[in-house]
């Protein structure tokens, strides 16, 4: 009994002798904190967050002085490790180049503080100054809205929601029309495919949802892609294109399915040979590209067009816009829930996603459950080879996502209900009720845009 009684009082004295001597020694310091961006408020946030949330968000990785004693130190690398899993911040936080930080990156640090999710409850027993005081909450938080009024905001919110981390589409934006009216003819043109059956719109068509609503699309013969085509509509505010972002732009992915063996099958120097016997087309086309029928000419034509997508004027926004009954209290309620389970920590802005590469399945084996992993499911790796990047897939737009079914990259989930539980779970870890969902999916309908002035249906 006195041997259980002298190791009890080693374990308290410890415990207390280790908070204790945090609060004389100070908590690890990254180098964001001596950090100067030449913006005061953004130098602020910095040097709260790199003394406190970025030791376990940084491959910096600085360890407290008790890391060396078993079992801390496997402890202490796997609150790290599993930190930096979720996001990156000395990373994030200074961007290369003197780029703002990202709006995703803004959502979460946001979300973070307003729910009290970080620091974790178990770091603050042994890190009693760990926490963020009011006034260092209110300081990062102020240089959160600062940063995405001045780099992400649309203009067109009420004072209200102009720093909201969604946005309004913008009603329009300048394009050329003439390349927008030729993008429009080459998108819906047959004679890209080698057998003259497909288009860019078979896949991608504008009556549903700019997808075709199936598990996987239909390429040349009869032959089956094995990743679901994501929407077209409002993809020119995305960082990147396709699931595994293999294209930095429209550019890009409008020069992949022409080539591609199992979808449209042909190749440029063929299109091109048919459409040169086209005189119409090709007066229309050298009107706009005067140096003529070339790659990087139809390239052009149809990524601009594509950019022309936008689907403007949900409800939600015109809510945004200060239309208080564009919305009712259901589905505003359904938003407060959707922010709250940290959807738009990822669904961020105009486009409410598209942002950013996230891991499917960071809260619980997405993957481990499905069965069958092929290479689609590998998601960014199959472009970077980086470990770090399995499972990672750019984050899909929410916009219009009642006509863009089935959902996620394997197109395995047609009932938004399902794919609602399925995030909550995979992505958040979190149990979610059943009142919760219909709330969230009712917030989820008010974000059916329109298309040249009519609602997609």
């Amino acid at each position: 009994m006195k041997r259980i009684l002298v190791i009890v009082g080693v374990l308290i004295l410890l415990f207390l002798i280790l908070p204790i001597t945090n609060l004389i020694v100070g908590l690890p310091e990254t180098s964001l904190v001596s950090a100067d961006t030449g913006v005061p408020d953004w130098n602020a946030a910095l040097k709260i967050l790199g003394r406190k949330c970025v030791n376990c968000h940084s491959a910096e990785y600085k360890l407290p002085f008790y890391a060396g004693i078993p079992p801390a130190k496997g402890m202490i690398e796997s609150d790290m490790q599993t930190g930096l899993r979720y996001v990156d911040l000395g990373a994030e936080l200074l961007p290369e180049g003197g780029a703002p930080v990202s709006e995703v990156t803004l959502a979460q640090v946001e979300r973070a503080i307003l729910d009290g999710s970080m620091p974790p409850n178990r770091y603050l027993l042994l890190h009693w100054n760990g926490g963020l005081s009011s006034d260092e909450q209110e300081t990062v938080l102020s240089f959160v809205r600062k940063a995405r009024l001045e780099h992400y905001a649309t203009g067109t919110a009420s004072e209200e929601f102009a720093a909201e981390p969604l946005q309004p589409v913008p009603d329009a934006i300048e394009l050329d029309k003439r390349k927008v009216a030729l993008g429009d003819k080459l998108f819906h043109d047959q004679r890209l495919s080698s057998d003259d059956t497909l288009s860019c719109a078979s896949c991608h068509a504008l009556d549903q949802g700019g997808t075709d609503q199936a598990r996987f699309s239909t390429g040349v013969g009869g032959k089956m892609g094995d990743i679901n085509s994501p929407t077209v509509f409002n993809s020119g505010f995305h960082f990147a294109q396709f699931w595994d972002g293999r294209a930095k732009d429209l550019e890009e992915q409008a020069d992949g399915p022409v080539n591609n063996p199992i979808e449209m099958a042909s190749n440029w120097p063929e299109v091109i040979g048919k459409l040169e016997q086209d005189t119409e087309f090709v007066a229309a086309f050298t009107a706009v590209y005067p140096d003529g029928l070339k790659k990087e000419n139809f390239l052009d034509a149809i990524a601009t067009f594509e950019r022309s997508l936008i689907t403007p004027n949900s409800r939600f926004d015109r809510f945004l816009k200060g239309d208080a009954e564009a919305i009712n209290p259901t589905e505003r309620e359904g938003y407060e829930l959707f922010k709250s389970f940290s959807c738009a920590n990822c669904h961020v802005g105009k486009g409410v996603g598209g942002q950013d590469f996230q891991e499917m399945g960071r809260a619980d084996d997405y993957f481990e459950t499905r069965g069958d992993v092929i290479k689609a499911d590998q998601g960014r790796f199959n472009v970077t080879g980086e470990e770090a990047d399995r499972h990672h897939f750019k984050v899909p737009t929410l916009r219009n996502i009642t006509l863009t079914f089935p959902y996620f990259h394997d197109g395995t989930v047609v009932n938004l209900a399902e794919a609602v539980r399925t995030m909550a779970r995979v992505q958040v870890g979190r149990d979610i009720s059943d009142d919760e969902v219909a709330k969230i999916l009712a917030f989820l309908n008010t974000l059916t845009g329109e298309y040249r002035g009519k609602l997609l249906e």
